[in-house]
């Protein structure tokens, strides 16, 4: 029953996208969460928005859903609200040279819009956020030098691992 009200337009094939857009910036990026690396780090977050949007609208027209109403439309405002925090607290960490603190940050509130997000999507929604939050956490609190391979964990490799779940039982 659940599974029948659940938003199911969530695009899998978007998610392996961006996961292997993640992993190639992380590499581009390299190791050091410095200016450089935050420049490709936003670039990433970017291109993964227009990859993230165009798959949803592309999968939510071909099963004929609204695009911009019911699950879909709260997903996004669930979702929007942490990914401005994340903008807010990048500018503001960037400008105190607090480089290292932004990985653990972003996965965290990522994880935490997923989370909230998930409340109108599939199972496998909330459980991907929750991973993302869990491996925020571990980010933050391990030492430093950890942040840059988590980002590449998280944004490349669980989305790559999830994307692929939601690809296969849930039409693309």
């Amino acid at each position: 029953m659940e599974g029948a009200a659940a938003f199911t337009t969530f695009s899998g094939a978007g998610l392996v996208v961006i996961g292997v857009s993640a992993a190639v910036a992380g590499v581009v990026a390299g190791a050091a969460p410095g200016p450089a690396w935050l420049r490709v780090w936003i670039a990433e977050a970017a291109v993964a928005l227009v990859i993230g949007v165009l798959s949803t609208v592309w999968k939510a027209r071909t099963a004929r859903v609204p695009v911009l109403s019911g699950p879909l439309r709260k997903f996004g405002l669930a979702l929007a609200a942490p990914c401005l925090a994340g903008a807010v607290l990048t500018v503001a960490l960037a400008r105190e040279g607090l480089h290292a603190v932004v990985p653990g940050a972003w996965l965290m509130l990522y994880g935490s819009g997923l989370l909230a997000g998930g409340a109108f999507s599939i199972r496998l929604v909330p459980v991907m956020g929750a991973c993302f939050f869990v491996l925020g956490v571990a980010a933050t609190l391990a030492p430093p030098s950890f942040g840059a391979a988590a980002l590449i964990l998280g944004f490349g490799g669980l989305h790559v691992v999830f994307g692929t779940l939601v690809a296969r039982g849930h039409g693309g």
